[in-house]
């Protein structure tokens, strides 16, 4: 199938054809026309899948047959700034050679965008990109032009849930009228994502992409270590081999923080990147990486799902993440687009039975690789004692509080 067989107007297939796209992807083939033929969708898509550009497509040609004047069209709801930025540029990319207008509405940006963001919310630019935050923000304000609002798009939903965003999603719902298009977007489909899809679609085509296992082109391996050789093995892998690109990812930001002060000192191109960042900032180390300026970036999950990099050569997971789905989705930005890459994980004593769940997941076990001797030996890889001595410490916790 070809991208002009969807009867997309010529100014958007210019768009498509200048970005490069070529043929469809699975998630797009099967969403596109349900959301040209007006459905609500529930959709159970990854990063990686094509599915922003699954829902923008079709957004974007009913725009340009509507109506509607001067009023937003379409809202779309994401968990993180990088996420709307992301999903902006894409917009833009696009939407380039047609008349549909976007913005990226997200907390931290300061008072100049709040300002620009005021104007397009209230004269009405066709898609807005927004956190709930920062969107409620405005529509408290009272000139945010949604009573015309023809399309809602929830992407990354489980994400969102996780964060605590229900009511403040709800509360941005509540602003819009009953009649219009709903889109829910998420990696998995759990209960949480079901209570919530009954809330706000109506009579949802459900669509499932399953790649919930990584790329066979991603070569996983993994390292049973004790805490204290973390950091002295995170820089040994990077000086073994001279690599372009290299994407760590930790659990919290102070380890990030930690980890980031650490490889400087050992005289590493590294940056870490955080919530305790401004965005501006931020902006500046994600434009360094891409552009290969910076080439080792240390980041907290909250770019696991939200950054939109090609060809990194290396995925190092400092801290085993909280379920299989986050370890897919943090690996999955390496071997993009084809390529092949490495993602290494790092496994202290306490997070053996967690990565041990990740592998049933998987189907298969992940290598356990030797330590190199500069490090030592590190523990046995023994998840079911790591499950009972986390069983045993949670009860000691309980009967403290």
């Amino acid at each position: 199938m070809k991208f002009n067989e969807f009867g997309f107007s010529p100014e958007l297939l210019e768009g498509i054809q200048a970005i490069g796209y070529e043929t469809p992807t699975p998630v797009q083939e099967q969403v596109i026309p349900l959301i040209l033929e007006g459905n609500d969708i529930i959709a159970s898509a990854q990063t990686g899948t094509g599915k922003t550009a699954a829902f923008l497509l079709p957004i974007i040609q009913k725009i340009l047959t509507s109506k509607v004047d001067e009023h937003i069209k379409a809202v779309v709801i994401v968990p993180t700034r990088e996420l709307a930025i992301q999903i902006d540029q894409h917009m833009e990319g696009l939407s380039y050679f047609t008349s549909v207008s976007s913005i990226a509405v997200y907390g931290g940006s300061g008072g100049s965008s709040f300002s620009s963001e005021k104007q397009a919310l209230s004269e009405g630019a066709d898609v807005i990109i927004c956190t709930p935050g920062r969107m409620i923000a405005h529509l408290n304000m009272g000139y945010v032009k949604v009573s015309e609002l023809e399309y809602l798009i929830l992407d990354e939903a489980d994400r969102m849930l996780d964060m605590g965003f229900f009511e403040d999603i709800m509360k941005i719902i509540s602003y819009m009228p009953e009649n219009r298009q709903n889109l829910l977007f998420s990696a998995t489909i759990p209960l949480k994502i079901r209570e919530l899809a009954r809330k706000v679609l109506k009579d949802p085509e459900e669509i499932s992409i399953s790649i919930a296992k990584p790329a066979e082109n991603i070569m996983q391996v993994a390292f049973v270590i004790y805490d204290t050789q973390k950091i002295p093995l995170v820089k040994y892998l990077l000086s073994a081999k001279q690599l372009r690109s290299v994407l760590i990812f930790c659990s919290t930001k102070s380890s990030t923080k930690q980890l980031g002060i650490e490889l400087k000192k050992s005289g590493l191109a590294v940056e870490a990147i955080h919530s305790d960042l401004d965005q501006e900032t931020r902006n500046k180390v994600l434009r360094a990486f891409k552009n290969r300026k910076l080439s080792i970036l240390v980041a907290t999950d909250i770019l696991s799902r939200g950054i939109d990099i090609e060809d990194i050569d290396l995925i190092i997971n400092y801290d085993v993440p909280n379920d299989g789905e986050d370890y897919i989705h943090r690996i999955g930005r390496t071997a993009r687009a084809e390529s092949h890459g490495m993602a290494f994980t790092l496994i202290n004593e306490k997070e053996q039975s967690r990565f041990a769940e990740i592998e049933a997941l998987l189907g298969k076990p992940v290598p356990k690789a030797k330590l190199p001797q500069a490090i030592g030996d590190g523990p046995a890889f023994n998840p079911r004692k790591s499950r009972m001595r986390n069983q045993r410490f949670r009860k000691k916790s309980f009967r403290k509080h």
